[in-house]
């Protein structure tokens, strides 16, 4: 989280298929909320159940991807929803 606080990035954008995803992802979220990140875009992707996707929203993941979403839909997601994008 460090690297990206301090490059300025847009988005965040998380993968796993470890199945760790309801730790992993809020646990991110928190860190960028305890620096002051918020503005940060964090989606998720990977083989993330149906019913968990729920709890990762609310926990700060904007958008989960599951396998198949074509590559398009997650570009069009970003350019939507980037804030630093939405201002300018």
């Amino acid at each position: 989280m460090e690297a990206a606080i301090q490059e300025d990035v847009d988005v965040v954008a998380l993968s796993i298929l470890s199945g760790a995803h309801n730790t992993l992802f809020p646990k991110i979220t928190k860190l960028l909320k305890e620096r002051g990140a918020e503005d940060i875009l964090v989606i998720g992707g990977g083989v993330i159940p149906e019913e968990d996707i729920p709890f990762l929203k609310e926990h700060g993941i904007a958008e989960i991807f599951t396998p198949g979403t074509p590559t398009s839909a997650v570009i069009e997601y970003i350019k939507a929803n980037v804030k630093r994008l939405a201002k300018k």
